[in-house]
């Protein structure tokens, strides 16, 4: 991914909220060194100096933007991305609620009228043999039928950019039957349908799957279940932000995970990770929105 960005030549633009802490100001400064970022850093000067100074960085390699506070920060780096002074808007220690309520800001926001706002995060796991797109890890807490789609071709369009022509979705609950008892496997039922008629973009999607049958073809051949997906998921859809956000954060903390993430629906690419991801992760964050802001170039 960092390769592919950096051999575009193309260098972005990426106004950060509220920039003071050291994973941001590392992640950003690894872009600028690269090559294939500029970085606008929105908060306390004298802060943003002092941690770029304690990671022995030259705070001049940023243009820095005094904000007195971080919805002020939230504020101006939105708009500076929405008026095309910036490519990319990115979350730095501002707080989430602030931050999407300036992303969400009819007037001056960048989502789009009716539009469906949702994440999707790809993930690197020692264990598996490929990336792993995972949605909707931040946003949706109990997405509809509608949303559900939408989060589907968000993640098969980011899947896709990754050089996977025909990306396999599976849609993820506790069982693989459908049942009246788990009103999300009647979705999956309707999406798979769907797919098979050409309405959701071309991919492999089978649901409701549990995480055995999606990504571990031992486990298809042991409970003898017929699925396309063959133990072979490119793309994990959850069914809530309370199944899909501790799975994640468990692949993290227990499985040495490590993400690229990215707010899907906006007009702009938006950056948006918690404030205690690690650098790298951070790092992955920026080259993935602009890998997808190249997109729209």
């Amino acid at each position: 991914m960092a390769d592919t960005v950096r051999s575009s030549g193309k260098i972005y633009k990426i106004a950060v909220a509220w920039a003071q802490d050291p994973n941001t100001v590392g992640s950003l400064h690894r872009a600028v060194s690269e090559g294939f970022a500029e970085a606008f850093m929105i908060g306390r000067r004298e802060q943003i100096v002092k941690t770029c100074s304690d990671k022995g960085i030259d705070p001049r390699v940023f243009t820095v933007i005094e904000a007195e506070n971080e919805r002020v920060a939230a504020e101006m780096a939105v708009r500076m991305t929405r008026t095309g002074e910036t490519d990319i808007v990115m979350k730095g220690l501002v707080g989430t609620d602030k931050f999407l309520k300036a992303v969400m800001d009819k007037e001056h926001g960048l989502l789009p009228p009716k539009a469906v706002m949702s994440y999707v995060c790809a993930v690197e796991i020692p264990k598996y043999s490929k990336l792993l797109f995972i949605t909707d890890t931040a946003v949706i807490p109990f997405p509809d039928l509608e949303q559900k789609v939408a989060m589907a071709e968000y993640a098969i369009g980011i899947a896709r950019r990754f050089g996977i022509r025909k990306p396999r979705a599976a849609l993820i609950g506790a069982s693989e039957k459908v049942s009246s008892h788990f009103p999300n496997s009647l979705d999956y039922s309707v999406m798979c349908k769907m797919a098979e008629r050409g309405q959701i973009s071309d991919c492999i999607m089978d649901g409701p799957v549990d995480i055995f049958l999606a990504c571990d073809p031992e486990s298809v051949k042991i409970k003898g279940v017929d699925t396309p997906l063959e133990g072979d998921a490119d793309i994990l859809l959850f069914p809530s932000l309370e199944s899909c956000n501790p799975f994640y954060k468990g692949l993290m903390l227990f499985g040495g995970g490590e993400l690229a993430g990215m707010i899907c629906g906006t007009t702009k690419p938006v950056v948006l990770m918690s404030r205690s991801e690690s650098e790298l992760s951070k790092y992955y964050c920026v080259a993935l929105a602009c890998l997808m802001s190249s997109s729209n170039k």
